[in-house]
């Protein structure tokens, strides 16, 4: 029977692992290298290598109603899109509210995890640790769960811009880059248009004298507010707009991008690609059309080669008297802790059930959480594997054969395949997001009963079917139930709206028969809006 569990890493999927295993009774222990919680979100004023990074001026794509663990809101005064500060802030809270820390050894490094000679009876593993100073220790486990990331080994591809030795300026990886200082009056090429590749080309044009953001295939950029200035994510993304999505996709799909168009023609501006607008995961930057109608950005085409200080276009153009190149070319993930069996890949994809279980253990005991990636936030994706994980861990769920999950895994790899572009920056383990969740709350016993709702509870109903998919929809009943899911989910605009009362402007008085009119016009204009919200938007990534 699993008792004793190892957590490998204290980011958001450790913490919401370590959480899991307390709500099914189980006994976590956490391993976290650093000296403090929080992973990709806590910034490091000097690179740390085998750790994520960020840059200093980094906030958070999805909004804060999205990206809520769901039985713990985020404080109604927070900012929508936070900074990284008040994302670390956020996870700290968290940790202190379910006493979290306690679990957690700090400064100890996992160095290699792997079965005991009784595995097939017991499913066990000796976890080999080692602390700052070099002591090592193993110690015997029940079952482990995989939080490490995938953020931490830069892809630099050298070998495919020939004379890169031969250039006289400064070149790194946007995993280095930490702000513009020392970067005023540069010339800076950045190649790679991913978000971090969007990000460091806007926050490096505020003080260069120049930056040229080099691109193969173009992005699809959307901003962080959508309509009336609200969060994007929070419109667009409801079960009927899944529902809509999956019914017309080719229709849904020229809506969405002509509204993209709408905002700012992206052929005109350099950025159109050939893909759909859902076929890869889009460049969120609310400043990046400024910047280029600016001229502080130019957006160019793929880096054939270097010549000195000379960069060379797959067009034949030129770009001269270039002083820094920042490679914003993705990531390597890499689990050297595990054995290699369990690193099989299928080309670039790991293989794993669901994207969270090896399929070829004889005992279901180690689990990978967050190693997905989707059009919404982690926090709730990787939540529901973990809630998944431990009640496999407990018995009270089980999975197929190794053969059904192997059919399944090959089946969902030719599915992304030809559901998304699969260029060398998109994550190969992509999900669906209300789809995934859904399939994994079935599992647990959480997926809310839209039926039983519109019967019992209409009000709550209609925020589950027509409102943003917000996790605290996984709370309302079964396992590890909330009583104050409820109350969560009606009072989420709230909390949208808070942040925003600042300098509160009284409403213009109106007659009371006009203003009548005024709440029957709205209160149906917001009913068909409600219907059509797939027009209207989508859901950023984190």
């Amino acid at each position: 029977m699993v008792q004793k569990v190892a957590v490998i890493g204290a980011g958001v999927c450790g913490l919401i692992s370590i959480k899991a295993c307390l709500d099914e009774g189980l006994e976590p222990t956490c391993f976290e290298s650093s000296h403090e919680i929080g992973g990709l979100w806590r910034f490091k004023e000097e690179p740390e290598p085998g750790r994520a990074n960020i840059y200093q001026s980094v906030v958070i794509n999805s909004s804060k109603e999205m990206m809520s663990l769901s039985d713990f809101p985020a404080p109604a005064e927070l900012p929508n899109n936070m900074h990284h500060s008040e994302v670390l802030l956020y996870l700290r809270l968290y940790a202190q509210a379910f006493r979290l820390l306690q679990h957690i050894h700090f400064k100890t490094s996992v160095v290699s995890v792997r079965q005991t000679p009784d595995f097939a009876a017991t499913g066990r593993w000796e976890v080999e640790t080692e602390r700052r100073d070099g002591r090592r220790q193993t110690a015997v486990f029940d079952a482990v769960m995989v939080c490490s990331g995938h953020f931490t080994k830069p892809h630099l591809p050298l070998r495919d811009f020939p004379g890169i030795e031969s250039f006289k300026g400064r070149y790194f990886h946007s995993w280095d880059y930490r702000n513009a200082e020392g970067l005023q009056g540069k010339r800076v090429v950045v190649i790679g248009i991913g978000n971090s590749g969007g990000d460091i080309a806007v926050d490096i044009s505020r003080v260069a004298e120049k930056v040229f953001l080099s691109t193969r295939s173009g992005a699809w950029v959307i901003s962080r507010l959508g309509q009336g200035g609200l969060p994007a994510d929070l419109v667009g993304t409801s079960r009927v707009d899944a529902m809509m999505q999956k019914l017309f996709p080719s229709w849904i799909n020229r809506m969405v991008e002509k509204k993209m168009d709408e905002a700012f023609d992206h052929r005109l501006y350099g950025l159109k690609p050939k893909h759909g607008f859902f076929a890869q995961i889009p460049l969120v930057n609310d400043e990046l059309p400024a910047r280029i109608i600016s001229g502080r950005v130019q957006v160019k085409p793929n880096v054939k080669e270097f010549c000195g200080s000379r960069v060379v276009l797959v067009d034949g153009s030129i770009i001269d008297k270039v002083d820094i190149v920042v490679f914003s070319t993705g990531y390597n993930y890499s689990f050297p802790f595990l054995p290699s069996a369990l690193q099989a890949k299928r080309g670039d994809k790991l293989r794993l059930y669901k994207h969270v279980f090896p399929p070829a253990l004889t005992k279901p005991t180690l689990a990978v959480v967050g190693f997905i990636q989707s059009f919404g936030a982690i926090n709730p994706l990787a939540e529901m594997q973990a809630r998944w994980v431990t009640r496999v861990f407990k018995g009270l769920t089980t999975l197929p054969s190794e053969e059904t999950m192997m059919k399944e895994i090959e089946k969902d790899t030719a599915a992304i395949h030809q559901r998304y572009t699969c260029v060398r920056k998109c994550n190969p383990h992509q999900v669906n997001y209300i789809p995934y969740l859904d399939s994994l709350a079935e599992q647990v016993g959480v997926k809310p009963n839209i039926l039983w709702l519109l019967l019992t509870d209409p009000r709550l109903a209609l925020q589950v079917l027509l409102g943003p998919c917000t996790s605290y929809q996984y709370r309302l009943t079964g396992p590890g139930q909330w009583a104050g899911a409820r109350q969560a989910i009606l009072t989420q605009w709230e909390r949208v709206h808070q942040p925003f009362r600042t300098r509160v402007v009284p409403e213009p008085e109106t007659r009371p028969s006009s203003r009548r009119s005024i709440i029957v016009i709205v209160s149906g204009a917001a009913l068909l809006c409600s219907f059509f919200s797939p027009l209207a938007f989508f859901r950023p990534p984190q």
